[in-house]
């Protein structure tokens, strides 16, 4: 009974359980059948928006700023030679690298002994001819007295002659008389032929004299010459550099001692791009005399002299590229030849620009402007310059437009976006700045007055930064940097 029980139960479980897998089944058959039967839903799709940065485009007239990198140069530098050789017994107290000299002071001096008796010699011969000269005017004065005497003994004897002539005519006088008389006359005549020589001769001696005077002041100027060429003076009031001798050595004739080199009259020379050379040139094809800004970085300071382009090289060099421009710096103080530069050119003002940010341009030469509805369009552009991080361009209907001021690969023709107006962030700008302790500032303001390597005008600049409130961070950066700390 109790076996038929169980049979009886586990047939009921059995068949319990193959009805709910067949439930089961046709309930799974019945789902697919209709989820195929039936059409599929179309999804909603939404258009992506991307936020952009936009600023507005507004034309202007800009003045272009050229930028190159240049060297400070001395437009007078003289390099000090000896022109005598021979032993350095003078040399004046500033004669040493980095003396400053005066206009005509004297710098050096050769042993003028053997110039000096050279000297000697010339004045001792000058004197004889002087003494030469004198004697022959005097001979001259004589031969001339003579030839008048013996002028008047001939017109004596030709009377006599002539006398004794008319004495024959007459029956008075002799044959022989009239004979004495001629030759008495002819004898006459002789002996002024003979003063005439005398004469020229004396002349001639006259001349000669004044030849070996001439000769001699000649010989006295070189002298005196070769005298003053063992004195070495300034030419002009500068700085010595590259002094290479001491007193009591040895120096040969055109050797070099020295260079003097006039801090007051500097220029820097830079080197542009041809591109960047034809846009300093005026209609006619000259350079203009377009003015410049010379900046020297000294411990974070920026120190600036300004100046005026002069001229260009003639050739651009062997080994070279581009052009070679000078330009003359008024009032560089602090400057010394040799520092090397950021020259900044102001270019002729253009107009009708609009300055952009230079991510702005794509590479298509084109920038993205909003249209209505915050959709973008293409715009074309003519790039003009490019100015650090900014472009200046112009196109047709830019003025007023909202320009995209960072490109990327996501934004096109058509997109819609999001407008962003507000960028202006003053936190990179605050971030350059430092609030000093006052121990800190004092070790900064102590390291400064302290220096000696500092020139007196950067020292100043220095020491009216360090006491504002706050203090550019890169100044401090560097000031701590040379400090060691």
């Amino acid at each position: 009974m109790r076996f038929l029980r169980h049979s009886l139960t586990g047939l009921f479980l059995l068949s319990l359980t193959l009805g709910l897998l067949s439930y089961a089944g046709y309930s799974i058959f019945s789902a697919v059948q209709e989820r195929m039967a039936s059409e599929p839903e179309a999804l909603e799709r939404r258009e992506r928006v991307f936020a952009v940065n936009v600023v507005t485009a507004v034309e202007q007239e800009v003045t272009p700023v050229l930028r190159a990198f240049g060297e400070v140069e001395s437009r007078r530098t003289l390099e000090v030679r000896a022109k005598a050789s021979g032993t350095l017994v003078e040399l004046a107290e500033d004669f040493v690298e980095g003396g400053q000299v005066a206009a005509g002071q004297l710098l050096a001096r050769v042993d003028p002994a053997d110039a000096q008796s050279a000297l000697d010699r010339a004045a001792s011969d000058l004197l004889d001819a002087r003494d030469e000269s004198r004697e022959a005017d005097r001979a001259l004065k004589l031969a001339q007295e003579e030839l008048a005497a013996a002028e008047d003994q001939s017109e004596l004897r030709a009377r006599a002659y002539r006398r004794q002539l008319d004495l024959e005519e007459r029956g008075v006088g002799t044959a022989a008389a009239v004979e004495t008389a001629e030759l008495a006359a002819a004898q006459a005549r002789q002996a002024v032929l003979g003063s005439w020589q005398s004469l020229a001769q004396a002349e001639a001696r006259v001349d000669q004299a004044a030849t070996r005077m001439a000769r001699a002041e000649i010989a006295q100027a070189e002298a005196q010459r070769r005298l003053n060429d063992t004195r070495i003076t300034a030419g002009f009031a500068g700085t010595l550099s590259d002094v290479s001798v001491v007193q009591g050595g040895l120096v040969a004739a055109n050797e070099q001692l020295a260079k003097l080199v006039d801090g007051n009259k500097l220029e820097v020379a830079f080197r542009v791009s041809t591109p960047q050379y034809l846009r300093l040139l005026n209609e006619e094809g000259l350079l203009i005399r377009a003015p410049v800004t010379v900046t020297l970085d000294v411990f974070g300071i920026d120190l600036q002299v300004k100046g005026v382009i002069s001229r260009d090289s003639a050739i651009v060099g062997e080994g070279q590229t581009g052009r070679l421009i000078f330009a003359r710096l008024t009032g560089a103080t602090g400057m010394k030849p040799g520092d090397f530069v950021t020259v900044t050119i102001e270019e002729p003002p253009l107009d009708r620009i609009v300055r952009l940010p230079a991510s702005a341009l794509g590479p298509d030469g084109r920038v993205l402007a909003l249209l209505g509805e915050d959709r973008l369009e293409a715009l074309e552009v003519r790039l003009m310059r490019r100015q650090g991080d900014d472009i200046l361009v112009r196109g047709e209907m830019l003025e007023g437009r909202e320009i995209v001021s960072q490109r990327s690969p996501l934004l096109g023709a058509g997109i819609k976006v999001r407008p962003l107006r507000n960028e202006a962030d003053d936190a990179a700008s605050a971030s350059e700045m430092l609030e000093l302790s006052e121990d800190r500032r004092a070790r900064l303001v102590a390291f400064v007055e302290g220096s000696t390597d500092m020139p007196e005008a950067v020292k100043i600049r220095l020491l009216g930064q360090l006491a504002e409130p706050r203090v550019p961070a890169r100044m401090v950066k560097r000031l701590e940097g040379r400090m060691g700390g």
